[in-house]
């Protein structure tokens, strides 16, 4: 834990799910640097029921200083790594002993929670003028905000697009259509291998064209595509030979980036082959906690934890009661498993994790 008295240095780049969870789990043991372009932890499963219903969000987004308590924060990218240092965009070098990279998908939203709320507000007033919404995308993105529309605002007129032959197309075929014949008996339109031209529109911006030639007439619309890694700013680093043809970094049973011993990467960025879900981030940063550990008290690396990958558990909710939940052995649907997700979205779980009041 001490060297010569002094805190080991870890630094962790980005304050997703699983880099807020680490630095929360040794910030007493280490002398922690949390960088992240954002002041804030946002719970992502949360994002869509915040659109619906922005008060929810005074939960799900987190101040990053409401956790750490005893870190230091630094609001800013980081752009470069060496062996010894992480620079970042405002020109700070940070020294570290040990580094995790913990950057996850690029989504570029405000800096402060305040902005982040307005915007959750402005989202929400977008859809109670509308009458008629256009999703794009047929992911979990997609799906669970046509679910969270269909319930909380039954009126309104809700048409999902997705290019593909199927909804969810990264979990089984019997929950795309059990999620499916759900939206449909909640009267959400859903149009099926078609794309949407959102730059082609006509009167005024209303009617849009599909790639089967048909017109479809949408007040608003929200696109719902999958959002590309966070990890093209690796390129220039020293960690540039680590990366996978997908832009992940490559990691061995300890989550160490390969052929680096005090380098460690978590959560979405990383080559494990599992479905990249915010419950098995969790599990990354708990194994690397537990590795740092170790390692800053002097142990053995021979006694480091080991990380198994996930099983193929997933579960998207469809409004605020029903859900569908995909199990190694089973497909199930409904409220049931809308009480496991659908109610508290695991928020309150989530701050408990975080020390926080649920």
């Amino acid at each position: 834990m001490e060297s010569g008295g002094e805190k080991r240095r870890v630094v962790i780049v980005g304050g997703g799910i699983a880099g807020s969870l680490l630095a929360k789990s040794i910030q007493f043991i280490a002398d922690v640097t949390l960088i992240d372009p954002k002041e804030y932890l946002e719970i992502p499963w949360a994002n869509l029921r915040n659109m619906v219903e922005p008060s929810f969000a005074e939960r799900s987004v987190i101040n990053h200083r409401d956790y750490l308590t005893n870190g230091r924060i630094i609001t800013s990218a980081a752009i470069n790594i060496t062996d010894t240092e992480v620079l970042t965009a405002d020109g700070r070098l940070i020294v570290y002993d040990y580094l995790v990279i913990a950057t996850g998908h690029r989504d570029p939203v405000p800096t402060t929670k305040t902005e982040r709320l307005n915007q959750y507000q402005a989202e929400n007033q977008k859809i109670q003028s509308a009458h008629s919404i256009l999703i794009v995308g047929g992911g979990p993105t997609g799906v669970e905000l046509a679910g969270e529309i269909a319930a909380d605002f039954p009126e309104k007129k809700v048409t999902l697009v997705h290019k593909g032959p199927r909804l969810l197309e990264f979990i089984g075929m019997k929950a795309a259509d059990k999620t499916l014949h759900w939206l449909r008996s909640r009267k959400v339109e859903v149009k099926l291998e078609q794309a949407v031209d959102l730059n082609s529109t006509s009167d005024g911006g209303h009617v849009y064209q599909t790639s089967a030639g048909e017109s479809i007439k949408a007040d608003c619309h929200f696109l719902c595509a999958g959002k590309p890694l966070a990890s093209a700013w690796l390129n220039e680093t020293i960690l540039k030979t680590n990366l996978d043809k997908s832009g992940r970094l490559m990691v061995d049973e300890y989550l160490r980036v390969k052929g680096h011993s005090n380098i460690f990467a978590i959560g979405d960025i990383t080559d494990i082959p599992e479905l990249k879900q915010g419950y098995l981030a969790h599990k990354h940063a708990l194994v690397v906690a537990k590795n740092l550990k170790l390692l800053m008290a002097g142990g053995k690396e021979s006694k480091m934890s080991t990380y198994e990958p996930g099983s193929a558990i997933a579960l998207v909710s469809l409004g605020r009661k029903d859900a569908v939940a995909q199990f190694p052995f089973t497909t199930i649907s409904g409220c049931l498993p809308g009480l496991l997700k659908s109610r508290d979205l695991f928020v309150g779980r989530t701050r408990k994790q975080m020390g926080l009041q649920t």
